[in-house]
């Protein structure tokens, strides 16, 4: 009998098939499911923000891109994952709310994607699909088994990446 795992907020789990990983209400969070095609072991980030340089108390290790997906990595890597057959799906990172300046503060769904790709470009992890930005929260459930990503949106029809 295949579990679905769930992932808080600026948390992170792995799983191997035929379990399954969720997180609820990525907005400006994005969602970062990696997974090794050949194990069939994924896991799936829940990062809220993109840099841990840029904030001082940063020792939650899965809240920033930077050090999230690395860890995500590490821990693939130690269930018996290879990282040079990792592939990735993102989503998330919208603009939840409406700002009159566009500074970096109100940019942080769009920051927290160019951070994650540019993370998963860094490790050499090619990233087969995404669906970011836009202005609704999403949920996700990821399948390591199949690959799906399959996203839901209030008020949207469900699609799989």
């Amino acid at each position: 009998m295949s579990e679905t795992i769930k992932v808080g907020m600026a948390d992170l789990r792995v799983c191997i098939s035929p379990n399954a990983v969720t997180t609820l209400g990525l907005g400006s969070c994005v969602g970062i499911a990696i997974r090794d095609p050949v194990t069939k072991i994924g896991g799936l980030a829940h990062i809220m923000l993109p840099d841990s340089t840029q904030i001082s108390n940063n020792s939650n290790i899965p809240k920033f891109a930077d050090t999230g997906i690395t860890e995500l990595v590490k821990q693939m890597v130690a269930k018996g994952a290879r990282q040079s057959r990792m592939v990735a799906k993102i989503a998330g990172g919208a603009q939840m709310f409406s700002f009159q300046n566009k500074s970096e503060l109100s940019r942080v769904g769009e920051r927290n994607v160019a951070a994650t790709k540019k993370k998963l470009a860094e490790l050499r992890i090619p990233i087969l699909a995404q669906d970011t930005g836009n202005n609704y929260g999403r949920t996700v459930i990821f399948y390591p088994e199949t690959g799906d990503f399959v996203i839901k949106a209030v008020g949207k029809a469900q699609k799989t990446i």
